[in-house]
């Protein structure tokens, strides 16, 4: 994952947490407008959200934020 996504994530994760606490889940979606102006960057995220980790479509954001600090 591309640093400028890494670092869009943890913003936004950060973000989620402070505003609706712990338990605040999202999907990949969250990282990106309503519409689609980033087709590729889109893609990464997805790739790497479901390809590379299976993860569930709404996982916990301090979850998110731990794998993508970590380099996972």
């Amino acid at each position: 994952m591309r640093q400028s996504l890494r670092a869009k994530v943890i913003e936004i994760c950060d973000r989620k947490i402070a505003q609706k606490g712990p338990n605040v889940g999202l999907s990949f979606y969250a990282f990106f407008a309503n519409r689609n102006d980033d087709p590729d960057l889109l893609m990464e995220a997805a790739t790497w959200w479901i390809k590379t980790h299976r993860l569930d479509h709404f996982e916990k954001a301090v979850k998110i934020r731990e794998m993508v600090v970590s380099g996972k």
